[in-house]
């Protein structure tokens, strides 16, 4: 994949935000005063705050590994795929042909992993890997309510599958064309474009 075309760089949240439900992206470019703050986006960012403190404490045996280095809101961006972001947490393991790096993100939630955070996990790595070099095969999702991390494999097909929702996003935007709703109506439920979209609940 060539460089993209600065004219836009997309953050990996919105490339999340996408696989979930595209008209959220869709709002945010091409109607952008009427995005609305929520409370469970401020408790998330509470959240947040409060997991990286505790993670300075704690081993890294959640993840697997004896030892390791930590960086925390580690802000990456690629000219490569056309997308900024902060990582909740990089792990840096291992020296030399072994080094590995693997893009950590704090979630306050209970549920399955979703293919919108693999999605982000992997967009992630991406960048790692071409930033600062070094080996990027997986990555974590820790649960905040559980306390529990789960590993996410970053494979070829999650790569591409990235690469075209990149191009898509800018396709959209650029067309200024909405798509259609997600399948499920329960993803409407709590978005904060509810009430913008009259075709659904």
């Amino acid at each position: 994949m060539d460089r993209v075309d600065e004219r836009r760089i997309f953050t990996v949240t919105d490339l999340k935000q996408y696989t979930y439900c595209p008209r959220i992206v869709y709002y945010t470019y091409c109607l952008p005063l009427i995005r609305p703050t929520t409370y469970k986006m401020d408790a998330g960012v509470r959240a947040h705050e409060k997991a990286g403190k505790r993670e300075e404490r704690r081993t890294l045996s959640a993840y697997g590994l004896e030892e390791g280095q930590r960086h925390f809101d580690v802000w990456l961006k690629s000219s490569i795929l056309g997308l900024t972001g902060k990582v909740d947490m990089v792990i840096e393991a291992g020296e030399g042909d072994g080094r590995e790096l693997i893009p950590v993100e704090y979630k306050q939630s209970r549920r399955r992993i979703g293919t919108h955070i693999r999605h982000q996990l992997t967009a992630y790595g991406m960048m790692l890997q071409e930033t600062w070099g070094g080996r990027v095969r997986r990555g974590f999702v820790y649960s905040l309510l559980k306390r529990r991390a789960e590993e996410v494999r970053l494979t070829e097909r999650m790569q591409e599958q990235v690469r075209d929702l990149v191009t898509e996003m800018h396709g959209m935007v650029e067309r200024e064309r909405m798509s259609p709703p997600p399948r499920s109506p329960r993803q409407c439920v709590n978005c904060e474009f509810r009430r913008f979209c009259n075709d659904v609940l």
